[in-house]
């Protein structure tokens, strides 16, 4: 952490309280260190990528919506050239 640190204030919620102290437990790893560095990275994931590659953590999705992502699960189109030669490393 820098020389001269600023302390914030922000409410998460219980289940993140828990994984942060379950991390600190299992690693010894400070909580201040460790927010730092993943605020520090997310940030730099934000500034760096293009907002069309970001996943979001959490999706809404309209009941019509998540029907036709249910359908595609069920019914798997082919992958086409492009991806499979992408996921081989081919793609250009």
């Amino acid at each position: 952490m820098p020389a001269r640190a600023t302390q914030i204030s922000a409410p998460i919620s219980k289940e993140t309280k828990d994984l942060l102290e379950q991390h600190v437990k299992a690693t010894g790893v400070k909580k201040g260190h460790l927010i730092e560095t993943a605020l520090r990275y997310h940030l730099r994931v934000l500034h760096e990528l293009p907002a069309d590659v970001l996943v979001p953590e959490r999706m809404v999705l309209t009941r019509r919506s998540f029907e036709k992502v249910v359908d595609q699960i069920r019914s798997p189109r082919r992958p086409t050239k492009a991806l499979r030669d992408l996921m081989r490393g081919d793609g250009g």
